[in-house]
């Protein structure tokens, strides 16, 4: 059966035929799984995310911390301070360029990695999705991103 262009058009306009909505209300869910599981530990989202960054890699920029995740600093400084009052950091200006601020974990930081380790395993658990489902549907998206950004 021939579909008319008219018809095409309407299929493609479908919300549930977006894969960005896909994309966007599988982030909405993830972020509302990841929310009672952070909030027990003190931190958002955006800075779980800092702090999985600072766990690989102690002693990043702010630049580099944001480069790494897709934030600039407008967004990620706001988010800096607040995991520095909560102890889970130092900001300390560069000596040599007091515009490079170097971030370092603190005792604190460093030891809520530990207390953060169950968190993979309830989203993989929740997801019902084997590891290398998820490895690759994780693959997939970061492939997606690096085309888009190209």
């Amino acid at each position: 059966m021939n579909t008319s262009p008219k018809d095409q058009t309407d299929a493609m306009l479908r919300l549930d035929n977006q894969l960005c909505f896909a994309l966007y209300s599988t982030s909405l869910a993830m972020t509302k799984l990841y929310k009672p599981l952070l909030a027990a530990l003190g931190l958002t989202y955006p800075q779980y995310l800092a702090m999985l960054v600072l766990w690989e890699q102690d002693g990043l920029t702010v630049s580099e911390l944001g480069e790494r995740l897709y934030l600039d600093s407008g967004t990620l400084t706001p988010l800096l301070k607040r995991l520095e009052s909560a102890g889970l950091i130092s900001r300390l200006r560069a000596q040599d360029d007091e515009r490079r601020v170097h971030i370092t974990l603190t005792a604190d930081g460093r030891q809520l990695k530990s207390r953060a380790a169950h968190i993979p395993a309830c989203v993989l658990s929740t997801s019902q999705c084997s590891i290398p489902e998820l490895v690759a549907l994780t693959q997939q998206v970061q492939a997606l991103r690096r085309q888009l950004l190209a």
